[in-house]
């Protein structure tokens, strides 16, 4: 069944702090939340996504850091289409330093299905520089208290923030594993007018990642959830969120495709790895066609973003062809290689 998130922005509402990269405002493009229509939102959504599983998902703010009587009556307007099999559940985006033992008996009242945790680094001198306002131990409190009480959850990580490095974003990505999380998303780092990192940029103090330096630091915690069975719900910011306008956009890696150009870092660093096995064992390559079989919707991903993989994969093993086939069999970014 489709499955469809009706999303509920709340800009900034019980945040604390003001983070150097965030501009809330411009990413949901909505200025501020009238409690009275989340009906008339969420019966609008549910009117275009017939015979689909539909999620309410409280995003853009720190849901669990809002006023308690407005977080509740919200939950209970939520909670009356879960109750009328209108919706499959709950899920909601906040801050690690928000969840309490009093937010989780409060949480457990509803039909929670995802807790979103932005986590954004594991590095407290990363956290620092960017403003964060808590901890890489408050991130790891959170994960265990939600885990714990059964709810499961997703770690949001953020690529390329100012003083990060590559080093720094492999431990994001092993703690928010060994976290327990069900799920990850990865954002790389994109400046947004009128915050305080669109000064730092301006000023020479941050230089953001290029596309490609952001996809191939992207496609290595990509691998890393990969590789303990942590499934990767987005890369990057939706192509919608007003990453096009020269009202919000400053700088940095946006991409309509990264999320395939990631995928397709991934997909190739296997590819190699298993092309040049074969060959160890005495498969010659030169002249031959290179047969990669890969899961079904796939071929676009192992092929690449205007074909850079085939390209690579041709003159790094001096191949004239590449046959890219679906094989059912295949999960994941599993392939399988062969020479004819």
């Amino acid at each position: 069944m489709r499955h469809v998130n009706i999303p509920i922005f709340i800009p900034h509402l019980g945040c604390p702090n003001q983070c150097v990269f965030c501009n809330q405002r411009s990413i949901s493009g909505t200025l501020f939340f009238d409690a009275e229509k989340l009906p008339s939102i969420i019966e609008e959504a549910l009117s275009t996504a017939e015979d689909a599983e539909c999620e309410i998902a409280f995003f853009g703010g720190s849901f669990t850091g809002i006023d308690r009587t407005l977080m509740i009556s919200l939950l209970d307007v939520a909670q009356s289409y879960a109750d009328a099999g209108r919706a499959v559940g709950i899920r909601m985006s906040t801050r690690p330093d928000y969840i309490d033992e009093e937010i989780i008996d409060i949480l457990k009242k509803y039909t929670i299905t995802q807790v979103e945790l932005g986590i954004q680094s594991m590095s407290d001198r990363v956290l620092e520089i960017s403003k964060r306002g808590h901890t890489a131990a408050d991130s790891l409190r959170a994960l265990a208290l939600l885990k714990d009480s059964g709810f499961e959850t997703v770690g949001q990580m953020m690529i390329g923030l100012p003083g990060s490095s590559p080093e720094d974003e492999i431990l994001t990505a092993k703690l928010i594993c060994g976290a327990g999380c069900a799920a990850a998303r990865i954002y790389p780092t994109v400046v947004f007018k009128d915050t305080e990192l669109d000064e730092m940029y301006s000023s020479g103090a941050y230089a953001p990642l290029s596309v490609d330096e952001a996809a191939d630091r992207s496609a290595a915690a990509l691998s890393l959830f990969d590789e303990h069975g942590v499934a990767c719900l987005r890369i990057g910011l939706c192509d919608s969120e007003n990453l096009h306008s020269a009202d919000t956009y400053s700088a940095g890696p946006s991409h309509p495709a990264m999320g395939e150009i990631v995928e397709g870092k991934v997909f190739l660093s296997k590819i190699v790895r298993a092309t040049r096995s074969l060959i160890s064992k005495g498969c010659g390559a030169s002249g031959k066609t290179l047969v990669i079989e890969c899961p079904r919707g796939c071929v676009s991903k192992v092929v690449g973003n205007k074909k850079a993989n085939s390209e690579f994969l041709k003159k790094e093993f001096e191949i004239k062809r590449i046959k890219t086939i679906e094989n059912d069999g295949l999960l994941g970014y599993n392939i399988k290689v062969s020479f004819i």
